[in-house]
This record gives structure tokens, sequence and C-alpha cells, in this order.
């Protein structure tokens, strides 16, 4: 049996284990352990912090089925928290490496903010049959991948249902993706619950999904925008924290996006790892 020392954080209702590297383990194995809500401590991922040769600090990401994730919002924000209280920054702003490419984080009494990497492949329009019906749906890479549908009751759908259908749909193959359901409320605010790939169930809250959802919403609200600074959408997460999302839209390009919301350490212990 080895003990390692980890914290319990939360941002935005979305749990996770941080721990630091070097880790002598099998990370998938120890993060299919340690994220297991009942003979574990349980969360929805691992994160590891290490040294970075890129920028002033490395971030992985393990979920919690062992798969390696590119990307995770809430995440990043609660690895900005982890970084601010525990190794001491000597820049307001500093870098984190991912393997979705550096990100830049902020955390002022646990709230945390990152800029995230420039979304790419965003798709509209996309047909999908699902129990004999036509569902249309939006996709957009926000460091991992995003399908976004939007609905009339978003408390009505059954998530896991179709979430997991649609995530290892052929239209998302190889890799799949996470599937975000979205009520708008109005021109600032939506409403949105997210499958999430690696999970392999429904989160409180999706920091990437969020910042999908806010970005697909505003194109759509505004279809000839071609240039806006400062662009802003809301989202209300299941756990009903508000995440907010700001970006550049630049010659039709999105730029600039961050991401905002609260993370926090709720627990610090060992873990008996057999």
């Amino acid at each position: 049996m080895k003990t390692i020392s980890f914290t319990k954080m939360v941002g935005a209702g979305n749990d996770f284990i941080v721990m630091d590297a070097p880790l002598k383990f099998n990370l998938k194995k120890l993060a299919i352990a340690v994220c297991d809500r009942t003979n574990g401590i349980g969360a929805d991922g691992l994160l590891i912090f290490d040294k970075s040769k890129k920028a002033d600090y490395k971030m992985r990401i393990i979920n919690a089925d062992g798969s390696e994730a590119e990307m995770c919002g809430n995440g990043a924000r609660c690895m900005a928290v982890y970084i601010a209280q525990n190794k001491k920054p000597t820049k307001k702003l500093f870098t984190l490496e991912t393997l979705a490419g550096k990100i830049l984080c902020e955390e002022k009494q646990e709230i945390a903010q990152i800029r995230l990497s420039d979304p790419k492949d965003y798709k509209e329009n996309i047909s999908l049959t699902i129990h004999n019906k036509k569902l249309n749906v939006s996709f957009i890479n926000t460091g991992v991948p995003h399908a976004v549908i939007y609905v009339d009751n978003l408390n009505k759908i059954n998530i896991r249902e179709l979430g997991r259908i649609i995530r290892y749909h052929k239209a998302f193959a190889p890799k799949g993706t996470n599937v975000n359901f979205v009520e708008q409320i109005n021109d600032k605010l939506i409403a949105n619950r997210t499958y999430e790939r690696g999970v392999e169930d429904e989160t409180k809250a999706c920091g990437t999904g969020s910042v999908a959802c806010a970005i697909i919403t505003y194109l759509k609200l505004n279809p000839e925008m071609t240039n806006k600074k400062n662009a802003t959408m809301n989202v209300k997460t299941k756990s009903g924290e508000i995440l907010k999302i700001s970006f550049d839209l630049i010659n039709e390009k999105i730029k600039n996006v961050w991401l905002k919301g609260s993370a926090k350490i709720i627990a610090k212990g060992d873990y008996n790892y057999v």
C-alpha cells in the first residue's frame, strides 16, 4: 500500500482530485481508483500538477474512466487556484501547459478565470437521426469536442440516454464528443446540461461545454456580426452556478476566450493506494 497526498477541489460543480507529479503509478488505474465515488475519494477527474518546459506550469487531465483529456475548463480553473494557494506564483497571470495548448490563468479569492486556446472546427446544422427523429446539432472544439443541441425544456431531457447515443455517433467518430443540451433564457443567459466524454455521464458543470454553448448561442443570435470586442454570455450550469464567458470576434474568428467562475479547495488528505 502506498500513501499519496491529495487535494480535492470543486469548480462550479465539477469536482477533481489534484496530485503533484512525479507519481510512479499507472495514471489510468490511479484515476479510476481515486475517482470511484464508493471505494475511492470520488471525483469527475484526476488533475496532475507538473513542471513545464513550455509554460510556467503543466497540467495533465485524467478522466474518471482513465482516459486522458486534452483540456478541462473547470479543471484548469481549479488548478489555477491550487497553484495560487500552494505554489506561490510570482506573476498575477501565469501560463499552464495542457494537451490543447497553453492557457492563461488568474486567481483572486477563489474566483478563477482562464483564457482558453482559440476554438476550432465550428460546424452548424449537422443532421442526426436519433430514435427516428431528426436532431439539428452544432459542433465546436473548445479544447475538446462539443456537440450542442437546443431544447425547449431542459429539465425533461434524458441526458444520460440521449447524450450517450450522440457521444458515440458515427458523425463524431473516432474520438466521440461531449454533448450539451441548451435552453435559451434570454439574450445574455442560457442554461446548459452536459454529458461528458470520459466521465460517461452527466456532470454538474462543464467549463469547455459552457464556452462552446456560449459561443454558438452568440453566433446564432448575431449572424451578421463579424467583429466584436468583449462579447459576453452567461451560462447556468446544472449545479446552479453561473459561469461567465467572454471572447472577441475578429474577422469572423473567435479569439481571446475567457471562462470565469468559482473554484475552491474542499479537502486535503492522504489516499491509500493498493
